[in-house]
């Protein structure tokens, strides 16, 4: 629709042999002299860090990044942190460092991400721009008949333990003892992160009945099956999307008291925040809804209504693009898109967190 000429490049997402990646980086820096882009965006782990500097070596003008999370290395581990994750974190930040210092402007979703960054050094504060949200389309996400028989709760996420999966399903056991018609639902896919589930586990506790899991599946079809959306996360989220999806189909939430998540929920308005790693305080947020459903509906309209003024996928688009320093009349312009990098598993832009 915009002319866009897709352009691959290689960039493997959860390697870590830094020759492999500064080979590739070379790589992108050739490509970029050949395409001669106006600006660049780059966003996730990988892809802000080299791609930004990439884009500063073959001279690239403007140069902006998006941090959506902090990902894996970020988030504190449950006991003794291994060495090779606090070795892996000091790389992370001193590449962030030398990368951000060379970004026009950074975008970040929540203070906490903004605070990290400031604190450690890594980006001047005149360039950070808070989004608040990377925003949803409120038209696609519309508002679904809030669901009060049988009451239902579930979580869409990456199998990744940091999304507060186990927590659920403990929490699931303990209200299914005093309600067994209560139905749990959780969505996603195996993923080869350090701290990924195995199929094994996930399988037992389906096996034993506490929970469904459809797999990897579009979630809007099971959202509308939901009385409650739930993310247990004590990982370094951004601000959730799958949340602000849940919200934006009025459904309630119940999420974590921790960077990103605490973003999405006004306590006791449209939703209720938990501690990390507790599930019985996640189970007892949980009996409020089963014991008192109709706050499923109130709860449900007050997180459409905070969508729709917080996670505006438009508006948030349109703060991009004024950060940028771009008019809504020069993006539509299609001889101006020169070039969009592809996601692919091993290639493109697009890599997810370490």
């Amino acid at each position: 629709m915009h002319g866009a000429q897709p352009v691959d490049y290689s960039l493997k997402r959860t390697g870590m042999n830094p020759l492999r990646d500064v080979h590739d980086m070379i790589l992108l820096v050739q490509s970029l002299r050949k395409v001669k882009p106006d600006v660049t965006l780059a966003y996730f782990i990988k892809p802000v860090i080299y791609g930004t500097l990439a884009a500063w070596l073959a001279g690239v003008r403007r140069r902006f990044a998006l941090i959506e999370g902090l990902g894996y290395v970020f988030t504190p581990p449950a006991g003794i942190e291994p060495v090779g994750r606090r070795l892996l974190r000091r790389a992370v930040v001193g590449l962030y460092r030398v990368a951000l210092q060379r970004a026009s402007r950074v975008f970040l979703l929540n203070d906490d991400d903004i605070n990290e960054f400031l604190t450690r050094g890594l980006v001047h504060s005149a360039a950070v721009v808070k989004l608040g949200g990377i925003g949803v389309d409120l038209e696609q996400w519309r508002p679904a008949a809030p669901v009060v028989r049988p009451i239902t709760f579930l979580l869409a996420a990456r199998l990744l333990r940091e999304k507060g999966i186990t927590e659920f399903a403990e929490a699931a056991r303990q209200v299914k003892a005093r309600h067994p018609t209560v139905r749990f639902i959780l969505l996603g896919g195996l993923d080869p992160n350090p701290g990924a589930l195995s199929r094994a586990e996930v399988e037992r506790w389906v096996a034993e009945g506490i929970l469904e899991w459809p797999g990897h599946v579009e979630v809007r079809p099971w959202l509308e099956q939901a009385s409650v959306y739930v993310l247990p996360s004590y990982y370094r989220e951004g601000v959730p999307r799958s949340a602000q999806e849940a919200m934006a189909m009025a459904r309630p939430v119940i999420t974590t008291d921790a960077p990103g998540c605490r973003d999405t929920v006004i306590e006791g308005k449209n939703g209720f925040l938990v501690p990390i790693r507790d599930p019985a305080a996640l189970a007892a947020a949980m009996l409020r809804f089963v014991e008192c459903p109709e706050l499923i509906v109130s709860m449900g309209q007050a997180s459409r209504r905070l969508a729709v003024a917080r996670f505006d996928v438009h508006k948030v688009n349109r703060m991009m693009i004024e950060a940028m320093g771009f008019s809504p009349a020069t993006i539509d312009s299609p001889e101006r898109v020169h070039a969009v990098p592809v996601k692919e598993a091993e290639r493109g832009v697009i890599g997810e967190e370490v």
